[in-house]
C-alpha cells in the first residue's frame, strides 16, 4: 500500500493514536484537578501575625498567583476539551485528516500534538 495514496489512518493507528490521548486525558485531567484544588484551598501562608504592609504585599502576590492559577487551569480545561473532541474523530475515522487541505497530518505531527486538525502546510500558510 502507497503512503502518499492513504486518505485516513488504519483501524490500528487509531488505537495507537487513540491510546496515546487517552494517556494524556488522564494526565490532564490530574492536572486540572490539582489546579482547581489549590484554587480552592484557603491561604496556607500563615500571614495572621505578620504587619500589615507585608499582609497587603502578600494579599496582592496571591491574588497574582490566583489568577496564574486559573489562566493554567482555563488552558488545561481547553487542552481537556480538544483531546476529547480528538478521541471523537477517533470514532468517526475522520482524526488525522487536514480540516484545510484534507490530506492526511503527517504522523510525526500527530504524536507530538494528538489534538491536531492542521497539517503543517495548512498551518504554515495560516502564518
Amino acid at each position: 500500500m502507497e503512503k502518499t495514496n492513504k486518505t485516513r489512518y488504519s483501524d490500528s493507528e487509531l488505537q495507537e493514536f487513540k491510546e496515546l490521548i487517552q494517556g494524556k486525558l488522564k494526565s490532564s485531567r490530574e492536572e486540572f484537578l490539582a489546579l482547581t484544588s489549590s484554587l480552592s484551598s484557603p491561604n496556607s501562608h500563615g500571614t495572621e501575625d505578620t504587619s500589615g504592609a507585608y499582609k497587603t504585599l502578600e494579599d496582592g502576590s496571591a491574588t497574582l498567583e490566583k489568577e496564574q492559577i486559573n489562566q493554567l487551569a482555563a488552558r488545561q480545561k481547553k487542552f481537556i476539551e480538544n483531546l476529547e473532541a480528538a478521541l471523537v474523530r477517533i470514532e468517526n475515522k475522520t482524526y488525522g485528516i487536514c480540516r484545510e487541505t484534507g490530506k492526511l497530518i503527517q504522523k510525526e505531527r500527530l504524536m507530538a500534538v494528538p489534538h491536531a486538525t492542521l497539517s503543517m502546510e495548512a498551518k504554515l500558510k495560516q502564518g
